[in-house]
């Protein structure tokens, strides 16, 4: 999944703004590292690669934006989650 391009167009954040989101490389968890999303207006960071107790579930933005990620994506996504 190239997260660049996804996330280059304005995106209906969980604030109720629509916005670009910043991509950030690399955070590290517990469980090993992650490419996150950040809101610019209400500082969120979302994990886009897999869902992960450290983060907000890219799910909660799938609610507004439902063409973000395709079915396979989402399962995708959820396979790889971290333990709660």
């Amino acid at each position: 999944m190239d997260f660049t391009q996804k996330f280059q167009n304005a995106l209906h954040c969980v604030c109720n703004q629509d916005v670009i989101f910043e991509i950030i490389d690399d955070i590290e968890c517990d469980w090993g590292s992650h490419t996150v999303i950040q809101c610019p207006r209400c500082q969120e960071l979302f994990s886009v690669d897999c869902e992960c107790p450290a983060f907000e579930t890219i799910l909660n933005l799938l609610k507004n934006n439902n063409m973000l990620f395709s079915d396979k994506e989402k399962s995708e996504y959820l396979s790889n989650s971290h333990p709660k």
